[in-house]
């Protein structure tokens, strides 16, 4: 891109008031992974995030299963990491109901600037930069708070291209104004008859139609030859697509904590919280969070009650049971109960920590 291009397109990001901040997506260069960089077997379940933070798998009915990895990168100027999908298992079977899709969801707080629902509705611009085996794919921008959805297609090919899809604005229907599910973009991989079967209209506001949601696309899983490369996502108003937002990796991960936090045990004891022994067999402990969350979180763990301990009095007591959230929790501060069989001291101040290994974990998720 030309440097008067790149100072034209600023411009008139500028005009639309968005010349700082214009990335409605979080983490559009996937470079934060808090989760872990791979991910196989990939989909396992409805709705989860395997490896980089704020991009899921949405998935139902099939056989196909992937690989979904944090992939280093040297071909893409001003870009190092992208997210790669390599189908592992194929699905040439494909039954209606079967679909998967690659899932990015915005809080409806943050899309107010769309003025969805008025007369002067603004037109948004997703770009991104992808390249794989030559496929067609669906983008669906749906309106969660009133069931209203645009599709668009794209193509990919061996090299890396940048998509630019423009979606005009939708007088029809007003986001909430809170902390749920305002926009989710499907990018639409694979899809049985009841998802596929329609007919495809391009950047058209309209209540969701099942079998339009992915008519005309290509099945990623219609091969394990398959690949899919994705990185630079970004939503900006307007209809122009202007030059990447770069933004500061602490920033960026900040901003992800706020749906996601991991505590890893990196060495062996590896302290999660300090609190107090309630009894001789529960204790409660305290761990404030780098940034308040997008809601109360629930709490994720290995599953394995002696990947965790309680260190009190000089000495380690594993626990009995997997650790618990304590319902006194909030969005600043997280509140857990560990419990151990018998061995501690009601009233003393203890550690919570993992149990001479380096597999466990705590993880705080609010995610949408």
């Amino acid at each position: 891109m030309s440097r008067a291009r790149t100072f034209a397109d600023l411009a008139t990001a500028s005009e639309a008031g968005s010349l700082a901040n214009r990335n409605m997506v979080i983490n559009g260069a996937m470079n934060i992974a808090q989760r872990g960089t791979s991910a196989t077997g990939v989909p396992t379940s409805a709705k989860y995030y395997p490896t980089v933070d704020r991009f899921a798998i949405e998935a139902a009915n099939t056989a196909g299963r992937l690989t979904m990895t944090q992939e280093a990168i040297t071909d893409l100027s001003g870009f190092n990491n992208a997210i790669k999908l390599d189908c592992t298992t194929a699905d040439t079977s494909v039954a209606a109901a079967e679909y998967g899709v690659f899932t990015y969801i915005i809080e409806a707080q943050d899309c107010q600037k769309m003025m969805k629902g008025h007369s002067d509705a603004k037109a948004v611009t997703l770009s991104f930069y992808v390249k794989g085996t030559a496929k067609t794919y669906m983008i669906e921008m749906q309106d969660a708070d009133n069931n209203r959805h645009n599709t668009q297609q794209f193509s990919v090919t061996s090299d890396w291209t940048r998509v630019v899809l423009t979606f005009a604005g939708d007088t029809t229907g007003k986001f909430n104004d809170d902390n749920g599910q305002g926009i989710i973009l499907h990018l639409w991989f694979h899809g049985g008859s009841t998802y596929t079967g329609g007919t495809y209209t391009a950047n058209t506001w309209a209540g969701v139609t099942t079998n339009n949601r992915a008519a005309g696309i290509g099945s990623f899983f219609s091969s394990t030859d398959n690949e899919f490369f994705i990185t630079g996502v970004q939503l900006e108003l307007g209809e122009v697509a202007t030059p990447f937002e770069d933004e500061e990796v602490g920033k960026t991960l900040a901003r992800c904590q706020r749906y996601y936090h991991k505590i890893d045990a990196t060495v062996a004891y590896t302290r999660y919280a300090v609190g107090q022994a309630e009894s001789t067999t529960q204790a409660e402990v305290y761990y404030e969070h780098p940034v308040e969350m997008r809601a109360k979180p629930t709490l994720g763990q290995t599953g394995t009650a002696s990947n965790y301990a309680v260190y009190q009095n000089a000495g380690v007591i594993a626990c009995s049971a997997v650790p618990q959230i304590n319902s006194a929790q909030t969005k600043k501060m997280g509140v857990i109960n560990p419990t151990v069989s018998s061995g501690m001291t009601q009233g003393e101040a203890l550690i919570f920590l993992s149990n001479n290994n380096t597999d466990s974990y705590i993880e705080y998720i609010a995610e949408l």
